[in-house]
């Protein structure tokens, strides 16, 4: 490889469209886990949350709603406390993730940050958030502001996800539910509606597919030098075994 003197040849994949046809496509319904960040009695990220949840059911998809109540702050108990297994076996069933939040001083709000620090970049051999999917939307008091899902997909880059393009910022929420906790019908429903629709596309897209889609070439080059070094320790410890044999 004479253009690429620095690029290890049998760790270098080449994308094909072949290879991203060979998938093991799963047969049952989309899994989406759905996170939101207020534990106030009447928070509307959580009636933003379950009107996601409706429309992802009625697309077809499986659906679990994680509530954020009398989930520990991080590292205040042990990884084995019954609420943050309860997050992360969430997570290890997910194929994609709806995260909704509050914009509390600019940002998304510590409840919501608390559930994402739980969930673990790697945890042995599992990455528990890495090729799945992710669609982001937020609350707002007043009016509308994107600096909550801007955050949030600066959050999702980092738990290697993969982010839609869509997304959903609803303006003065609290004109935006009635009594029921039901969404009116309004523009800001409309794009929930499209945001949900997407993330389900994407879903079906990207699983049985993720593996392939976040192998990583510096990965595979460490896997090719860890096995060099180790076929080379095998052969100075078989040719030291012969000399003290002789």
């Amino acid at each position: 490889m004479p253009s690429l003197p620095n690029v290890v040849p049998g760790a270098l994949d080449v994308p094909t469209v072949e290879k991203l046809r060979e998938s093991n496509t799963p047969s049952h319904p989309p899994r989406s886990l759905i996170l939101y960040g207020s534990l106030r009695p009447q928070s509307f990220s959580r009636k933003l949350a379950l009107e996601a949840q409706r429309l992802l059911e009625h697309l077809g998809a499986e659906t679990r709603l994680f509530d954020p109540h009398e989930l520990p702050m991080l590292d205040s108990v042990p990884a084995s406390h019954p609420k943050v297994q309860e997050l992360r076996q969430a997570s290890l069933w997910s194929e994609g993730h709806v995260w909704v939040s509050p914009e509390r001083h600019g940002t998304l709000t510590a409840v919501f940050k608390n559930q994402i620090d739980w969930l673990p970049l790697e945890e042995g051999s599992v990455r528990p958030t890495q090729g799945r999917t992710l669609a982001v939307m937020q609350v707002c008091g007043g009016s509308q502001s994107f600096n909550v899902v801007n955050a949030l997909r600066v959050l999702g880059r980092w738990m290697r996800m993969v982010t839609i393009p869509n997304q959903s910022s609803v303006a003065k929420a609290w004109q935006e539910f009635d009594d029921e906790g039901r969404m009116k019908p309004s523009a800001f429903y409309d794009r929930v509606v499209d945001v949900m629709e997407e993330l389900v596309k994407f879903t079906l897209l990207v699983r049985g597919r993720s593996d392939y889609l976040v192998e990583r070439y510096s990965e595979r080059k460490g896997a090719v030098e860890a096995a060099a070094l180790a076929a080379a320790a095998g052969v100075i410890e078989a040719v030291s075994n012969e000399e003290e044999s002789a």
